[in-house]
C-alpha cells in the first residue's frame, strides 16, 4: 500500500459530516415528509437515553432543552429560523468533549471525524476504529439525528403534514440547527482529525456546498489541531475523479496548508477499501486482494495498525 502524502510524513487516525445546500426557498418547492411524529417523544427520550446510559457524567434538563427547542421553531416560517434562534437551546446542552477530558488529566484517545458525502462509510468505519468522535455522538447530535421539523407560522405547533426540503434554504429550521451544531464540534476539535471524502465525484471538496467546506473547516483552530488527515475514498467501480493529486481536493490541501495545518492525505486507505469489499465482496477490485484481507483477523490487524497511528 501506498504511503500517504504529507505536509511533515507523519501519519494518523481520526475523525466527522456533509450536507448539500440550496439557498432559496421559493413556493415551487417540492415538499417532503412533515415533522417526525412523536418527536417530543423522541428527542426528549434520546436526550435520557444519552446521559444515562452513553454519558453518565452529563447533568442537563431534557425537558428544559426541548422548550428551549421548540422555542425557536414554533411560530415560524419554515424558511425563517436562524442559528441564532437556537442559541438558548445550545446553551441548555452540556457537553463533554475528548479534549476538556485530557485537559484535567484524564486519559482521552478520541479522535474527531468529519466527512463530506461518504456517510454510510462513515459508519462502518467508525465501527472499526476506536475512540472516534462524530457529531451524533455529542448530545445534540444524538437527540436529532435522522428527524425532520418544521413550524407554522400562524399556528404554535409543529407542521406534520408537509416541511420543504431542508436543504432549500440558509434558514430552514434542520439546516440552521445542524450548522450551529456542526460549527460547535469543529471549534472543540483538537488532536488529530480525520475527514473523510468522496473520490468518485467532481468536487469532492465543496467550499460552498458542504457542511465540511461552508462550516465546519473554518472552525476548526490550527492550535489546537495537530493533523489534518484527508482520506479519500472512491466507489469500489469508480468512477475515479478525485484524488490527493486531482481535483478540488487539492484546492482544500493549499488552503489547510495556507492556514497553518499540518496535513496527511492518502488515495488507498487500506481499513476503507477492506469495508467496501465487506459490503461488495465479488467486486473484482476485492477479488485481486486476496481473500485474507476479507477476514475477521485481517480487518483487526489494520484496525490495530490505524489506532497506533502507523503508516500502512
Amino acid at each position: 500500500m501506498t504511503v500517504p502524502k504529507s505536509s511533515l510524513a507523519l501519519p494518523v487516525p481520526t475523525v466527522t459530516i456533509c450536507l448539500v445546500l440550496l439557498h432559496s426557498c421559493s413556493a415551487q418547492l417540492r415538499a417532503q415528509l412533515g415533522t417526525t411524529p412523536n418527536i417530543k417523544q423522541i428527542v426528549v427520550g434520546r436526550c435520557y437515553n444519552y446521559i444515562t446510559l452513553i454519558n453518565p457524567r452529563l447533568r442537563c434538563d431534557c425537558e428544559a432543552i426541548w422548550r428551549q427547542f421548540e422555542e425557536a421553531v414554533m411560530r415560524q416560517s419554515s424558511c425563517n429560523v436562524t442559528m441564532e434562534d437556537y442559541h438558548d437551546m445550545f446553551n441548555a446542552v452540556p457537553q463533554s468533549w475528548p479534549c476538556d477530558r485530557v485537559s484535567r488529566n484524564e486519559t482521552s484517545n478520541s479522535q474527531f471525524l468529519f466527512w463530506s458525502k461518504t456517510r454510510t462509510l462513515m459508519h462502518s468505519y467508525a465501527a472499526v476504529v476506536r475512540d472516534v468522535w462524530t457529531l451524533e455522538d455529542t448530545l445534540v447530535g444524538y437527540m436529532f439525528n435522522d428527524l425532520i421539523w418544521c413550524g407554522q407560522e400562524d399556528d404554535s405547533g409543529f407542521d406534520f403534514s408537509s416541511c420543504p426540503e431542508w436543504s432549500a434554504s440558509r434558514h430552514h429550521p434542520v439546516y440552521s440547527l445542524w450548522r450551529q451544531a456542526s460549527q460547535n464540534f469543529a471549534e472543540m476539535a483538537c488532536g488529530n482529525i480525520t475527514v473523510l471524502l468522496n473520490g468518485s465525484i467532481v468536487n469532492a471538496f465543496s467550499r460552498k456546498s458542504s457542511m465540511f467546506g461552508s462550516v465546519e473547516l473554518d472552525g476548526l483552530n490550527p492550535q489546537r489541531v495537530d493533523y489534518v488527515n484527508i482520506k479519500v475514498v472512491t466507489n469500489l467501480e469508480g468512477p475515479h475523479l478525485e484524488s490527493c493529486s486531482q481535483g478540488s481536493i487539492v484546492d482544500l490541501l493549499q488552503l489547510l496548508q495556507s492556514r497553518g495545518f499540518r496535513w496527511t492525505c492518502s488515495d488507498n486507505d487500506q481499513t476503507l477499501m477492506i469495508l467496501q469489499c465487506i459490503q461488495d465482496p465479488q467486486q473484482s477490485s476485492c477479488q485481486t486482494c486476496g481473500n485474507s484481507l476479507l477476514d475477521r483477523k485481517g480487518l483487526l490487524s489494520v484496525e490495530d495498525s490505524v489506532g497506533s497511528g502507523e503508516v500502512q
